[in-house]
């Protein structure tokens, strides 16, 4: 039997038994989403897919009028624009997530190119295998991160499907629903059901399940899906909220001989300042060449990522990068504690919204390392949150490589001592003086603590397409210079 055999078995709702329901429905509805919005723990994610002619429109526009529509954001994600093709695939949907609180709906979505590259393009079979464990993924990170997802499948049978084309093109409101398109699409009807069934088979979850809804009648499909809807928000409301089960998955164990990939770094390196200036000066210039190729500016972009101890040098390494750059191809983004709006979302998305265009830089100073250090450390998230943030941040970065962007990561390691003395010298200079806080302090208090979690972080989030730099960092000029010489081996690497 198929998948999508239950959704052709004549459902019908007479009109008497929809005006029965349909009030109750709507003051349900409308009473869910006030909830929501009071007590904003988290979104909710409405997916809308299926086959032409189904009533996703129909059906999306009455939800609006039995809810708010101040409190619902419609997304119409159809072909991707300029700006979104010069980025990851999954740029458009992240920046279009609905915050915590309210309700997103989405016609077209992360399941539209799947099938179309199947279905249109003849894509080799493991690409859609790849594609469903991407999706698996990333739905399973935002219902980590406590989203509601619904994901809701119109269908209708081919004949069915044939014949709500032709009563649309009759209609004179209506017919300029049905183009060329349309008919194309219903011509492979059969290839986008079999490709559709298995992607719905494989992505149907516990924490994001597919509903099929049978579309014929358009009463019935109205009650289904609000009835879904509103049974599923109401059940997540009422439901007290509990403690994140942490995921049985050990913290790396420390080094039995108390050597770590901290300590086998040599500290005592350093660069003697007319040697420094020479090489500064060679490596500004090839870095300006580089990131001016036109190979580069087509293809390519940077996400540059600064991490290191407290005091190491990191703005002094990204002033060095700067200065040899196009001010117009690159931003700086300085990462502090989220803001309002950043912490109604999942943690990732205010890195997704820097992510630049081909031949642009992004430079993180901090990132969504923070996650797995003052996060952990500090306990602003749960160990649940932090021990699954190594895969989700593995998962984020193959994405950016993947769409041809180059990930370089830096961490600029100096030693407790040497930290001090600048620490001490901060305090001295009127001029460096306000770099130096409290929270600093706090953290050199912690500096065993911070080593294990940067340990722990080394080793699970270096990955081929990309690792970790670590740059030895008691030596200023010795550390600019390995970053300068990091990144351009790492440009030209990628343009060869």
């Amino acid at each position: 039997m198929s998948l999508f055999d239950s959704a052709e078995l004549g459902h019908k709702v007479s009109k008497a038994d929809f005006a029965a329901r349909e009030e109750e429905l709507h003051e349900r509805l409308l009473k869910a989403q006030y909830r929501l919005a009071e007590k904003p723990d988290f979104p909710v994610i409405i997916l809308c897919s299926g086959v032409d002619g189904a009533g996703k429109g129909d059906t999306v526009n009455l939800l609006n009028e039995w809810m708010d529509p101040r409190l619902i954001q419609t997304n119409a994600m159809g072909a991707a624009t300029e700006e979104e093709r010069a980025r990851p695939r999954l740029w458009r949907f992240w920046r279009s997530l609905p915050p915590r609180g309210t309700i997103g709906v989405f016609f077209g979505s992360w399941y539209t190119r799947p099938v179309n590259e199947q279905v249109l393009e003849k894509s080799d079979p493991t690409l859609l295998a790849h594609r469903i464990g991407e999706i698996q993924r990333f739905e399973h990170m935002l219902a980590d991160e406590g989203a509601l997802i619904l994901k809701f499948w119109f269908h209708l049978s081919k004949a069915e499907q044939e014949k709500r084309l032709k009563d649309l093109e009759k209609e004179k409101h209506t017919a300029w629903q049905v183009t060329e398109k349309e008919w194309e699409n219903h011509q492979r009807y059969d290839d986008y059901r079999d490709v559709a069934e298995e992607l719905v088979r494989a992505t149907s979850a516990a924490f994001a399940p597919w509903i099929i809804v049978e579309s014929t009648d358009k009463r019935y499909r109205t009650l289904k899906v609000a009835e879904s809807l509103v049974s599923s928000l109401e059940a997540r409301l009422d439901t007290p909220k509990r403690a994140p089960i942490t995921p049985a998955a050990p913290v790396v164990s420390s080094s039995m001989d108390d050597v770590t990939l901290l300590s086998s770094l040599d500290l005592s390196k350093n660069l003697e300042k007319p040697k420094y200036k020479n090489r500064y000066a060679d490596l500004q210039a090839r870095l300006g060449k580089l990131g001016r190729l036109p190979e580069f500016s087509q293809e390519k972009a940077v996400v540059a990522v600064f991490e290191g101890h407290d005091a190491a040098g990191k703005g002094g390494a990204i002033r060095r990068i700067t200065r040899s750059l196009d001010a117009r191809h690159y931003r700086v983004i300085r990462v502090g504690a989220p803001t309002d709006e950043e912490k109604r979302q999942p943690y990732l998305w205010r890195f997704w919204r820097h992510i630049p265009p081909r031949g642009h830089f992004t430079i993180f100073d901090r990132s969504w390392y923070g996650r797995v250090l003052v996060e952990r450390i500090e306990g602003f998230c749960s160990e649940a949150d932090w021990l699954r943030a190594y895969d989700e941040i593995n998962d984020f970065e193959a994405e950016l490589t993947a769409s041809g962007i180059l990930v370089v990561k830096f961490w600029i390691a100096i030693d407790k001592e040497e930290q001090l003395r600048r620490f001490k010298d901060r305090e001295q200079s009127p001029l460096k003086s306000y770099k130096l806080t409290e929270e600093d302090w706090r953290n050199r208090h912690k500096w065993d603590d911070y080593q294990q979690a940067i340990e722990d972080m080394l080793v699970r989030t270096g990955t081929r397409t990309a690792p970790w730099t670590l740059v030895e960092g008691n030596d200023k000029y010795y550390a600019r210079v390995k970053v300068m010489e990091t990144l351009c081996h790492a440009m030209e690497a990628s343009l060869k």
